[in-house]
């Protein structure tokens, strides 16, 4: 729940001692008035045109940077008679055995960051940080701590919104995001490893980054950066040359062997996104999102030439969900979404985001390719419920040994079965399902290699379904030898895969 408290050594300077002092306790005689020196000058921030400093950014930024400690209680797992499974093997827990019945809740501490918004106390963190905690303090840079009231957090985005009983404090206006460019000198500041503030500096190494850490019902719109930031670094601010909030800093990505360290790859949500959660969980504590009723997926190259396109662009859809904002407007399975309200879309995380930004009940104009031609849809979003978009349907991976029913497709390197009524509840689908089970899969083979696995159903070739072997055989001759487009169903989804025959 909480990062893991580091623990910091202080190291003492010892004072330095006078030899001949004529001062104080070592002499009686004063010593002569030492002439006033003048202030060291300021170091010029720019020198022959290259910026040397980063100093006046810090000073108007840094004081608005806060320390976030979080504090709650774990709550005890339930233990069984049977010892749990650990690497140490069970000789690990005959050595030192596991206390046994109930266990007390635990007191957890997380440490964090957060930024100041507003004068008023108002402070943009990580959802994260402050996950399941009952007590949280801020801690400001001049050391003045208050305890904050959790005004709303959003899981979806990651981000949190509190709230301290100040006033006239420093703050960080958020810029936009949208105008960041790759290669801007960006700066963090946070709280890393729990050792006091600190300020890193570096770019904008890629923007528009889904790292998929989180699950499949968050939204990314991440700023990749090479500024280093480490754990305690979450919440805190990410800020560009003109002292404006472009960032929420919130994840890194490291390697085996660095201890969940800095490896130069950091991710910040944009501001852009977090001033519109802000807005909406200010406003009504939470945040409304629209929801097209959509599955997409980008198109690839081969995908491109399976469907005759003259580019690689727009968003493939790939499944549409029954009585859903899509349905409605009359959008199907296999268009291409080309542009929102004018605006051209070629990736689909993309187009998520810009759905989800989109209030609930909003009208809004697509544009689809269908059958090699353009047309304008009108779709009214619906509202997204993280619990309800998840499908939860999860098919068991198994199917009939009936090897009668069986037949191999040596192109694709699979062994194919119709779905009957016993495959379809075996694989938990609708008992009038349609399309071939995959029974088996040669390793070595192009279906294999483009992701295809046992239990997965084969339900279109080239947009044409598919209810037999021979079907497939068919497809697949007259395809010759261009990558061809499997549309598949795989644990109650659709998704379109291509392969390339051989």
């Amino acid at each position: 729940m909480f990062m893991r408290k580091f623990l910091v050594v202080l190291v003492l300077v010892s004072a330095s001692i006078f030899s001949g002092c004529k001062t104080g306790l070592f002499g009686t005689e004063e010593a002569p008035a030492a002439p006033s020196q003048p202030a060291a000058p300021i170091a010029p921030l720019v020198v022959d045109g290259v910026r040397t400093s980063y100093a006046d950014v810090v000073e108007k930024t840094s004081s608005a940077v806060v320390r976030i400690e979080a504090e709650g209680r774990s709550k005890p797992a339930a233990r069984t008679q049977e010892e749990p499974q650990t690497p140490f093997g069970d000789e690990f827990f005959r050595q030192f055995p596991a206390p046994r019945g109930n266990q007390r809740p635990q007191l957890q501490r997380g440490l964090g960051s957060g930024v100041v918004v507003s004068a008023d106390g108002t402070i943009l963190t990580n959802a994260h940080v402050i996950d399941g905690a009952d007590k949280i303090t801020v801690l400001m840079a001049d050391n003045k701590s208050f305890e904050a009231k959790l005004v709303g957090a959003d899981k979806p985005s990651d981000l949190a919104v509190l709230k301290i009983e100040a006033q006239n404090l420093p703050f960080l206006t958020l810029g936009n995001s949208d105008n960041v460019r790759v290669g801007d000198i960006v700066l963090a500041i946070g709280n890393p490893l729990g050792i006091g503030q600190s300020v890193t500096a570096g770019i904008i190494s890629a923007k528009g980054r889904r790292t998929g850490l989180s699950d499949g019902q968050s939204f990314e719109d991440f700023l990749q950066t090479d500024a280093p930031i480490n754990r305690g670094n979450s919440g805190g601010a990410l800020v560009n040359l003109n002292s404006e909030l472009i960032g929420i800093n919130s994840q890194i990505l490291s390697s085996p062997g660095t201890g969940g360290g800095n490896i130069g790859i950091g991710f910040s949500i944009p501001s852009n996104m977090a001033k519109s959660v802000l807005e909406q969980l200010l406003k009504d504590g939470r945040v409304r999102r629209g929801m097209l009723g959509v599955r997409i997926q980008n198109i690839t190259d081969d995908t491109a030439k399976a469907l005759d396109l003259k580019e690689k662009s727009g968003v493939l859809i790939s499944e549409v969900s029954s009585s859903g904002a899509a349905e409605k407007a009359g959008m199907k399975r296999g268009d291409i979404i080309t542009a929102i309200n004018g605006e051209k879309i070629e990736d689909s995380n993309v187009l998520r985001n810009k759905i989800a930004g989109t209030l609930p009940g909003t009208e809004i104009r697509l544009t689809v390719l269908r059958d090699g031609k353009a047309q304008d849809l009108t779709a009214t979003l619906a509202e997204f419920d993280s619990e309800t978009a998840a499908n939860t349907n999860a098919p068991k991976n198994e199917s009939s040994d009936d090897s009668n029913k069986q037949a191999e497709s040596g192109k694709l390197g699979l062994t194919l079965q119709p779905v009957t009524p016993q495959v379809a509840k075996q694989l938990g689908l609708a008992s009038d399902s349609e399309g071939l089970v995959v029974n088996e899969v040669d390793e070595d083979g192009v279906a294999a290699e483009a992701g295809i696995a046992r239990g997965d159903v084969i339900l279109e070739i080239n947009r044409q379904a598919v209810n037999s072997v021979d079907a497939v055989q068919s497809a697949l001759g007259s395809a010759g030898d261009k990558p061809v487009l499997l549309l598949i169903s795989r644990r109650g989804q659709t998704i379109y895969l291509t392969v390339r025959p051989k």
